[in-house]
């Protein structure tokens, strides 16, 4: 049986990448992309006030964390993740998750689960 692999997808608040990151390392991922972003969710960003006058702020500054995995499960990740950013404030972010159909290690040519495990 082949070994499923997942892509997370986690949308984030920036101060709280070092946290996640040594925390995903402690359960075993062993890699992950990083992106800067700016985005808003359903509130069309925060609203703040300058002298008294509304200012609205539509984009804010995120992290996009891609981690895909296969040995590691794909619900440990997400509540490791979880236990990490949840403040239980808007703006938190999303953890989106995604099946992985195939992935080709660029240096020797390895397909599949064998392509994102650490060699050791």
């Amino acid at each position: 049986m082949v070994e499923k692999m997942s892509k997370i997808e986690i949308i984030m608040n920036p101060d709280k990448f070092e946290d996640l990151k040594e925390a995903m390392n402690g359960i075993g991922v062993t890699g992950m992309t990083v992106t800067n972003a700016l985005g808003c969710g359903l509130q069309k960003g925060h609203k703040e006030y300058y002298r008294g006058v509304q200012v609205e702020i539509n984009l804010k500054q995120k992290l996009k964390v891609e981690i895909v995995v296969c040995e590691v499960p794909v619900e440990t990740a997400i509540q490791t993740a979880l236990k990490i950013l949840q403040t239980g404030n808007i703006g938190d972010g999303k953890i989106f998750v995604y099946d992985v159909v195939d992935a080709v290690r660029i240096r020797t040519a390895e397909r599949g689960p064998a392509a994102v495990k650490d060699p050791k």
